[in-house]
């Protein structure tokens, strides 16, 4: 009794010292992302119904617009550095993306749709700055477009910084004067950027300033980074001052800080803590979850991954104003609902949830961590109208995470089926894409999101299901995910 009594002494206290290391490291992370924001004057409000926020420097006016299913939040790497340097910086939400309630509408394949109420409605945002001076854009992957055919349809704009960009109407005279940036990793986007800068002078390199007549182009691409990674480029960020310097004729520049890796630590300290965190846990007398035979846990993972496509197709789910939201929440409830039959023919247990386990990975992985994603990386909050959307997504992401903490035994199956099992989602998906290339398209561009949400409370519901049993761990990650998507989806409206 003694030594057991002195191994869970010497367990508190090896937690305790990780615990600590852990939150020094957290608190460096806060402390320099803090940083950016230091000396500045930063507040919301609303042009209309869009909310803006205003980092209010006494220079010129920077006008920043976010990506497809992005935020203001998303923008803050390139916000921070040009308002410390001086420059007067508006962000803001568009239509149907982060805190905007009003959906985006028309047809999103024309531009005369969709594109065309994003022009009007960054036209009225830049109205607002009321500047004397040309007012400069800047904007992100879907975003390049808008501002680029804004900038050709109103004479109020002056330079444009497009990050990983894209739009037909670039010509060797138009926009006259631009900077792309692009990630190294972004091949087909680094190729057109290169290709964009070579019709002012062909063979321009990157890097280089590529001038004629009254046209200045120049194409940076970033190091080492992707579609998202792009936006906290040191030196992407170094150029997009220095551009607008030599347009303004001014010449400061700020330190450019290291948000992507402070970001990136912030999220590992904080994955990383409920490991020592769950200890403080009582541990509960669970029923052993018996290991399945290969063959049973191939049919958990092929059946649903075939059959739940299939039929959320042929059901033609439209019943949510969200680009295939609907489609989705079917789609993973299925999925699902197949895979908990299953596991209930192979009678293994349905152990009670707990609710304290529930709980801990709600206020963790939910309302901790999303309240820093929301400050410092992309809009995690909901408005009023998102949150009957979170509860329809909540009837699919619930049953579907809790099927695969059942599956997976709370994370004790070993490496490799954990990531068969992962991947036979995202297989999932890919086919209904397949089957409906059209209509499902947008699935593509929330599979990072799903896999990011597995590898981030993956990590946290196991170590909290070692503690509490898996079947509240499971719905708690459920909840998890229906907010994570019901808070990153673009509301849309065909009307």
């Amino acid at each position: 009794m003694e030594s057991v009594f002195q191994g869970r002494l010497d367990m508190n206290r090896s937690n305790g010292l990780v615990l600590i290391c852990i939150g020094l490291i957290f608190a460096a992370a806060v402390y320099n992302l803090e940083q950016a924001r230091a000396g500045l004057t930063i507040f919301d409000g609303k042009v209309g119904t869009t909310p803006i926020t205003v980092y209010d420097g006494n220079g010129p006016t920077v006008v920043i617009a976010h990506g497809f299913a992005g935020s203001r939040q998303m923008m803050q790497g390139y916000a921070l550095v040009l308002a410390q340097a001086g420059y007067k910086v508006i962000t803001f939400d568009f239509l149907g993306h982060g805190r905007n309630p009003i959906p985006m509408s028309g047809d999103i394949t024309a531009i005369d749709g969709t594109t065309q109420k994003l022009i009007e409605e960054l036209y009225d945002v830049s109205r607002y700055a009321g500047s004397d001076s040309p007012v400069a854009l800047l904007g992100h992957s879907m975003a390049t477009d808008v501002i680029i055919r804004a900038a050709h349809v109103f004479d109020t704009f002056g330079p444009l910084i497009v990050v990983s960009a894209f739009s037909r109407l670039i010509t060797a005279t138009y926009p006259p004067d631009m900077l792309m940036i692009v990630g190294e990793w972004e091949t087909r986007l680094r190729e057109f950027a290169l290709g964009a800068v070579s019709m002012v002078v062909p063979e321009t390199n990157a890097g280089t300033v590529a001038i004629r007549d009254d046209v200045r182009r120049k194409a940076v691409v970033a190091p080492m980074v992707e579609h998202i990674g792009v936006l906290h480029s040191r030196q992407g960020r170094f150029e997009a001052v220095t551009w607008l310097n030599e347009y303004y004729g001014r010449d400061q520049i700020p330190p450019i800080p290291a948000s992507g890796f402070w970001i990136l630590v912030l999220l590992v300290t904080i994955v990383f803590a409920a490991r020592p965190l769950s200890y403080l846990l009582p541990k509960l007398e669970q029923p052993v979850q018996p290991v399945l035979s290969t063959g049973r846990f191939s049919v958990l993972l092929l059946i649903p991954a075939v059959v739940a496509p299939v039929l959320a197709i042929w059901m033609k789910p439209n019943f949510l104003p969200v680009l295939v939201a609907d489609h989705l929440v079917v789609h993973i409830g299925l999925f699902g609902a197949i895979q908990l039959a299953l596991l209930h023919r192979y009678h293994v247990p349905f152990p009670k949830p707990s609710w304290l386990g529930l709980s801990a990975v709600v206020l963790w992985g939910g309302i901790v961590l999303g309240f820093l994603l929301d400050r410092y990386v992309a809009n995690y909050g909901a408005t009023s109208g998102r949150v009957w959307l979170i509860v329809t997504l909540a009837i699919g992401a619930v049953p579907f995470l809790l099927a695969d903490t059942l599956v997976l035994r709370g994370g004790e199956e070993p490496w490799w089926k954990r990531v068969l099992a992962r991947l036979a989602f995202l297989g999932s998906l890919g086919f209904a894409v397949f089957l409906d290339f059209d209509g499902l398209f947008f699935l593509m561009m929330i599979m990072p999101i799903i896999v990011l949400f597995f590898v981030v409370y993956g990590l946290m519901g196991r170590w909290v299901a070692k503690r509490q049993g898996v079947t509240g761990v499971g719905l708690g990650l459920g909840l998890c995910l229906a907010w994570a998507l019901g808070v990153s989806f673009p509301l849309y409206s065909a009307g």
